[in-house]
């Protein structure tokens, strides 16, 4: 059973200005000379961690974090203007030449499976493999399922308390609802709304009960950026075309892909795996058995990491 390894500081810390709004924070850990590999998070509005540098050996990994727009380090916090699904495209380019990449190994999961994807069919010279955990193809179903009906018949407990925010004349349209919280002027509002956002996709994340991952969601810092950034997007359809993803699909069919599920997972259902795979033949699905969604379960975990050295073995 591969674990994560251990913790590692950066050896370098960069403050990217990408416009003339919005900075972005980017690290780099392990090996300079190793395979640059791009940690690209969920949300979005998610933000890293220094936990993330650890599904990677530091000894034949350049391991790139970046937060995007509005999250985590990156400035200003929370911004919704100029943030849409096409400059975190362009920037992850912009990223991609500052630091003197050619090609780099894209790990995402969530919301980042979706920007990875979006961008290796954007830029698919650029990708020498994907790891993929989590699919999220941000269609309309995928959403609404999340966010309005589907998850709240798994977890009727959970979905009481996210809808209690919301007077039940608005019910109809939770998303809608909670856009207009998040983006108001009531502090009060926004950020009770914001909680309640962030706490009921860190309670449906996990197979079993995990209150870490839930306390880590329900940081108001993490909340605010997450809820108000997710809600943005969804909002406008992931300023994507519907099916953007499956319909493109070929221009990747040359990448390594690994895709990794859990059978389990409620926030991502699995069919949204099995869609990719079935327009990807060259890619592995592993169906995790005893998993959901989040990459910190013990199987989701030993698969990934198993799959980063599997690809560094390949890089020998």
């Amino acid at each position: 059973m591969n674990i994560l390894f251990p913790d590692i500081n950066p050896y370098k810390q960069h403050h990217l200005a990408v416009d003339d709004r919005h900075t972005l924070y980017i690290e780099e850990s392990g090996n300079a000379q190793g395979i640059p590999v791009l940690f690209i998070h969920g949300g979005p509005g998610g933000g890293t961690s220094p936990t993330h540098r650890k599904f990677f050996d530091p000894e034949k990994y350049r391991i790139i974090l970046f937060d995007q727009r509005g999250c985590g380090l990156s400035t200003p916090h929370a911004e919704l203007a100029d943030n849409n699904t096409q400059n975190l495209i362009n920037d992850i380019e912009q990223i991609r030449n500052y630091l003197n990449v050619d090609q780099w190994l894209l790990f995402g999961g969530s919301w980042g499976s979706t920007l990875s994807l979006l961008y290796a069919e954007s830029f698919p010279e650029r990708v020498c493999g994907m790891i993929l955990r989590g699919i999220f193809l941000c269609r309309n179903e995928d959403i609404r399922w999340f966010y309005q009906q589907g998850a709240s018949a798994i977890f009727p407990d959970y979905w009481q308390e996210y809808q209690q925010v919301i007077p039940q004349q608005e019910r109809a349209d939770m998303l809608r609802a909670y856009y207009q919280r998040l983006t108001s002027d009531n502090d009060i509002a926004r950020m009770s709304a914001a909680k309640a956002w962030s706490v009921w996709e860190g309670r449906c994340s996990t197979l079993n009960p995990n209150n870490d991952i839930v306390d880590h969601f329900g940081d108001p810092h993490i909340a605010l950026a997450m809820a108000r950034i997710e809600a943005h997007y969804f909002t406008h359809h992931a300023f994507i075309d519907a099916d953007q993803i499956l319909r493109d699909a070929h221009k990747i069919q040359q990448i390594p892909t690994v895709i990794v599920h859990g059978r389990y997972d409620m926030v991502c259902p699995i069919q949204q795996a099995f869609a990719l795979y079935n327009a990807l033949p060259q890619a592995e699905l592993h169906i995790v058995r005893d998993a959901g969604h989040s990459a910190f379960e013990v199987g989701i975990t030993d698969n990934l990491i198993k799959a980063t050295q599997q690809f560094a073995l390949s890089k020998a």
